[in-house]
């Protein structure tokens, strides 16, 4: 755990001379994520290729085109029509995360981003939330923060943000806890909550994601994921002192902060 520690602490502090971020539009409705999901967004990505990276090859519309590769697709420009993909594998159980690009400047309208089962459909006619257009899909529209689910507009997305046009960034992480039945968004570092409960116990879904813009290109990458089972005692330990050291880091006097990075490596 000293090590943990000590390459967090060094890594803040390199952060923080040189390149402070702004705070997020989205932090106001950032809640405390779950401590798997906690334990989760501190967990290191899997290696690139994971086939859970990947598209479909077969469960795409045939406006979308797919890269040699499989984690990215790029929608023809044709006009009057809805088109979707999802990805090549699903997941039944456990606690799952994805990263996904997506320019705002290429979303235009009807840019969803969700789940489905295999029985969603994957075109339309016309211009239409493709995921969540039926009950076998869960769909949160990025740029009016609407959520849509069985072909109707079932909240808005983050609670409290109804007032508020809000674009997501052009990265989102795509949070599915299966187990629990639970869909949820991270931006911009913060975790909105539940976007979607009650998705079919034991039933496969997939990442999917629904578009009309011309050109869009939509990148996938499976970051990481676990198990129902309780994280290990020493994990939580670690996130809990992280997190405690991350709530006070800035009100300890630098000297102080020298001195515990010191003993920290010292018992490393």
């Amino acid at each position: 755990m000293g090590l943990i520690l000590c390459c967090w602490l060094s890594d803040r502090h390199v952060k923080k001379k040189t390149s402070p971020s702004p705070s997020s539009f989205f932090s106001q409705f950032s809640v405390a994520p779950p401590i798997r999901l906690a334990v989760l967004l501190g967990t290191p990505p899997v290696a690139h290729g994971n086939p859970r990276s990947q598209w479909s090859q077969t469960h795409i519309s045939s406006n979308l085109k797919m890269c040699p590769s499989g984690v990215c697709v790029t929608r023809d420009r044709v006009e009057q029509s809805s088109d979707a993909v999802r990805a090549a594998a699903g997941v039944a159980t456990g606690l799952h995360m994805w990263e996904v690009l997506w320019e705002a400047r290429h979303r235009g309208s009807h840019a969803l981003l969700g789940v489905a089962t295999r029985e969603c459909p994957l075109h339309a006619s016309g211009y239409t939330p493709l995921i969540g257009i039926n009950s076998c899909s869960w769909g949160w529209e990025l740029t009016t923060g609407q959520l849509w689910h069985d072909g109707k507009e079932v909240g808005r997305y983050p609670e409290g943000g109804a007032s508020e046009r809000l674009s997501a960034p052009d990265r989102i992480l795509l949070v599915v806890d299966a187990d629990a039945g639970m869909l949820g968004y991270v931006v911009d570092n913060c975790y909105l909550g539940i976007a979607f409960a009650g998705l079919p116990s034991g039933a496969e879904v997939f990442p999917a994601a629904s578009c009309v813009w011309g050109g869009a290109k939509i990148r996938l990458r499976y970051l990481c994921g676990m198990t129902r089972d309780p994280p290990p005692l020493q994990t939580l330990s670690a996130l809990c002192v992280c997190q405690r050291l991350r709530s006070h880091l800035d009100s300890i006097p630098p000297a102080a902060r020298r001195l515990l990075f010191i003993t920290i490596t010292s018992n490393t």
